[in-house]
């Protein structure tokens, strides 16, 4: 697929893994929608590219907001080709120390704002029978995890009603694929609740491999693309022997806690 002129809208644009993607678009000759809650951070982008940008303001948490988001989408461009639902934070803590509000908050970025974001363009998508939905989840959609429990749920959830939607679409020439990294170089571990954990490990990506990864996936017919793709044998063998992976797993993360 030739990128050139596509319409790509980003959420989680303005660093990391979304800030990343849109340099890749970019440079590609893409038209770009960055969506995020900081519009400093998106105009400071939105001189970096060399490219016809929108700059959209929206907390994707609110329905309401993303609403009007697309309004404008579709009120400049007419159309969209590729929607990136990379919005998503995490808050360190067990489910008995979280609060209620802070595992909610969790959910409804994580997830319901990439349903907000997919609800509010598959019309679009379904009218021009072509699109691609790319939706960031993470290799803790596929392992509960203690201490990101919330988060975990939130990955799940999307991994879940992706594949729903693409059995959905089977016969249309509109894609789902989810995009699932290991831990990832970005402002991810900046809140609070991470002050005193360990930030990256060796193995850790940088944001531009998940990048590059997302431009793949975006013309791609598999559901989930692991990256790096040697940890999809670790899924595997979770989803085929969980009865011995579980407990690794488990002891490896509460040794991590201590």
């Amino acid at each position: 697929m030739s990128f050139k002129d596509k319409v790509v809208v980003i959420t989680g644009a303005s660093s990391g893994i979304g800030k990343s993607a849109a340099i890749e678009f970019a440079n590609k000759g893409s038209k770009l929608v960055l969506v995020s809650r900081r519009k400093e951070k998106l105009e400071e982008l939105q001189q970096l590219l060399k490219s016809d940008v929108l700059v959209c303001p929206c907390d994707v948490s609110d329905k309401d907001q993303v609403k009007i988001m697309a309004a404008q989408v579709l009120d400049k461009f007419g159309r969209i080709d590729i929607l990136v639902n990379n919005a998503g934070f995490a808050i360190y803590g067990t489910v008995s120390d979280l609060s209620i509000e802070e595992i909610e908050s969790q959910m409804k970025t994580n997830y319901l704002g990439m349903v907000y974001c997919t609800k509010s363009f598959l019309p679009t998508f379904q009218k021009q029978n072509s699109g691609h939905i790319v939706n960031v989840a993470s290799v803790a959609a596929s392992f509960g995890l203690p201490g990101i429990a919330s988060y975990c749920a939130s990955k799940f959830a999307m991994l879940g009603f992706s594949e729903g939607l693409k059995h959905e679409l089977r016969g249309t020439n509109i894609g789902v694929t989810v995009v699932s990294p290991i831990m990832v170089r970005t402002n991810f571990f900046d809140h609070e609740s991470f002050s005193k954990m360990p930030k990256y490990s060796q193995t850790s990506l940088d944001p531009k491999t998940v990048a590059k990864t997302i431009l793949s996936a975006s013309e791609s017919s598999r559901l989930e693309i692991i990256v790096p793709g040697i940890v999809r044998i670790g899924v595997w063998l979770k989803h085929t022997i969980p009865f011995v992976i579980n407990p690794i797993m488990g002891a490896a993360f509460r040794k991590l806690q201590k």
